[in-house]
């Protein structure tokens, strides 16, 4: 089992112009630390899950991984997820390949139906009825997939979206993997069946991602689709990691790479978060250990 970190916050200590050198610190230590991923959220407005209120720091998602992208040089770079509404998928699909140029081939993209809608109305944003966001998120994973191809620079035509020309150059280095977040059954987990190269589902407990994972496999029995092909991750929400319950953490995540998830996805927590990865880092080699 991998180990991801996953920034959600910006409350760092010195404020906004702390924020640079920190991050840049935290790029190494995920680095230093073997992790396979490092991610942050994709909103406007600070989430209340985090249980700050809106109106704490949030920082851009892409501008942000470009940022670290030049820290780096060998950890998975993505957003976890990018909201479906929050760009046209055309220069989302360009975004997420100039990301992969520039990273040298690293870059991952996350994507979801999004579902925030205070921020939309803040900033102006629509914000279409769930039905709506699901039909949306499809084409735009298929946009992604046709731009993403050397060889298809033609038109889209979607019910949603349409362009004349799903041109892309430079092409990306790695054809960026597609990260579908989210645990619905009926529509998300088909999705990830269909189009996607990895999931993210919530650590809640095991029982909860077993559960998850046979929907999935449903899915792609039903779509003539390999399971085994789909890269399984989840949120370490149980138990809660800290680098002072490492022992209790691995020993948790035991009983997730059990049901075959890949990837644990940890969140930082408190000001200087680098150095909450670099006390996380002695569980990337005993995850390993577990398969």
């Amino acid at each position: 089992m991998d180990l991801g970190f996953h920034l959600s916050t910006f409350e760092i200590e010195g404020g906004s112009g702390a924020f640079a050198g920190e991050l840049g610190r935290v790029g190494v230590a995920a680095e230093a630390a073997g992790a396979s991923w490092l991610s942050f959220m994709d909103h406007y407005f600070q989430i209340e899950l985090t249980g700050l209120p809106a109106e704490s720091a949030m920082l851009e998602g892409y501008t942000t991984l470009g940022y670290l992208a030049a820290h780096t040089s060998t950890i998975g770079l993505g957003l976890l997820v990018s909201g479906v509404t929050y760009r046209h998928p055309g220069l989302l699909a360009k975004i997420v390949a100039t990301l992969d140029v520039l990273s040298g081939g690293r870059a991952i993209l996350g994507i979801g139906a999004a579902w925030f809608e205070r921020e939309h109305r803040g900033l102006g944003v629509p914000f279409p009825p769930v039905a709506e966001r699901f039909e949306r998120l499809e084409e735009a994973v298929r946009i992604c997939a046709q731009m993403w191809d050397p060889q298809s620079d033609g038109p889209f035509q979607g019910k949603h979206y349409q362009l004349t020309e799903t041109l892309c150059v430079p092409q990306p280095i790695n054809r960026p993997k597609v990260l579908i977040a989210g645990g619905g059954e009926r529509k998300t987990l088909r999705l990830v069946a269909q189009y996607g190269d990895a999931c993210n589902l919530v650590g809640s407990s095991p029982q909860d991602v077993g559960h998850k994972l046979d929907v999935l496999r449903r899915h792609c029995d039903d779509v003539g689709r390999d399971y085994q092909e789909i890269r399984t991750t989840i949120i370490a929400s149980n138990p809660r990691p800290t680098p002072g319950t490492l022992n209790e953490f691995v020993r948790g995540m035991a009983d997730y790479a059990k049901l075959g998830v890949h990837e644990a996805v940890v969140i930082p927590m408190g000001g200087t978060p680098a150095a909450w990865i670099d006390g996380m880092a002695p569980a990337v080699p005993r995850l390993a250990d577990l398969g």
